[in-house]
């Protein structure tokens, strides 16, 4: 990456000292999108709720080497002999549920991305009620990579939905799906997972009033912060659990594909970064907008590879980027015996009512 590209990390919120974003990975002059690169072949996902997708496993002939003009000669050692016993990894545990797909980290305990289609039908419908769900350990996942209940207990961090219960209303399975632990991240409770990361999934729901068909992908980043004492950078989180078991993202993504309800239609792509912590309702999500790029360096993912430049529409230019600050204290008493119902005070972003944003 080059230092040209690195952007000073500016505060997410002087107030409440909210930490830094990822716009250190770029500056908001997002230079003109690259053409397409060609996409290497995907993996298939099968119909079964959860696979493992481990990388692919060389071939274990060793290679010839050689000699001058004395020929070749096999090597004397084979390295690949180690996958006789089996493959290190990474794996991926890739879940395929009627409401989301997700992929799970096995290291960190979180999920990778965890991906959701929303439509004005699939809203519209409320078969589900999240009062007959309940948080679950995802058994598909090996019992020693995967998140426990007793590692939220007592750790000051809500079980944060990546894909909300009130967007899969539409059927309790569904619902029930979002309940998975693979499907949580440790998220601040106060001023974040019941306020601002609450009204960031509203205004998610309600692009669909423009657009019928939205889709959005959603995950943890673990972003670096530099030493006051030294000036270096350096990644530093949280691990909760006894014994520790599931790390505190620094940062939550959300990447927002929002399409015309064609396939080959534009389609108005968005990127959001916002700090695990509080922050004030007044504060623009505009400010947290970056380049999807930005997002790709920083969780090593792609998210638009096949998706042409020609048919990309930046979303906060085609539509108004502004969150709309609601009553949640009702809703607040469903979320969990660890979650406090807030009374947040009804108001409008400032930029609902300008229709502008700055970049």
């Amino acid at each position: 990456m080059s230092k040209a590209t690195i952007a000073v990390i500016a505060a997410v919120s002087a107030a409440t000292g909210a930490g830094v974003t990822v716009a250190m990975y770029s500056t908001r002059a997002e230079k003109k999108n690259q053409a397409a690169a060609a996409v290497s072949p995907s993996t298939s996902v099968s119909a079964t709720p959860t696979i493992s997708v481990p990388a692919p496993v060389p071939a274990t002939v060793p290679a010839a080497i050689p000699i001058g003009n004395k020929g070749v000669i096999l090597p004397p050692v084979d390295p690949t002999g180690l996958f006789q016993y089996g493959f290190p990894g990474p794996v991926a545990d890739l879940a395929t549920r009627s409401a989301l797909v997700s992929s799970f980290d096995r290291r960190l305990r979180n999920p990778s991305w965890v991906a959701e289609h929303i439509t004005p039908a699939s809203l519209a419908t409320s078969n589900g009620d999240r009062k007959h769900s309940n948080f679950v350990e995802d058994s598909a996942v090996p019992e020693k990579f995967r998140g426990k209940l007793k590692d939220y207990f007592r750790s000051g961090y809500d079980r944060g939905h990546q894909v909300p219960a009130a967007d899969a209303k539409w059927s309790q399975e569904a619902m029930n799906d979002t309940f998975y632990l693979s499907n949580m991240c440790p998220q601040v409770g106060e001023g974040f997972n019941r306020d601002y990361w609450a009204h960031f999934e509203d205004f998610c729901r309600r692009l669909t009033v423009k657009y019928p068909s939205v889709r959005i992908v959603t995950g943890p980043l673990y972003l670096p912060k530099r030493d006051t004492t030294d000036g270096k950078w350096r990644v530093s989180y949280e691990v909760i659990g006894n014994p520790p078991n599931i790390a505190v993202p620094t940062h939550f993504y959300k990447v927002i594909f929002a399409e015309d309800g064609t396939t080959s239609g534009p389609v108005a792509l968005g990127a959001f970064v916002l700090p695990n912590a509080p922050i004030p309702n007044e504060k623009p999500i505009t400010d947290f907008e970056v380049p999807v790029e930005a997002v790709e360096r920083a969780s090593g993912l792609e998210f638009a590879t096949k998706l042409p430049v020609q048919r990309r529409k930046r979303l906060c230019a085609d539509t108004i980027c502004a969150l709309v600050i609601k009553e949640y204290a009702d809703k607040q008493k469903a979320f969990g015996k660890e979650q406090k119902a807030v009374t947040a005070p009804t108001r409008t972003s400032p930029r609902n009512n300008t229709g502008s944003s700055s970049l």
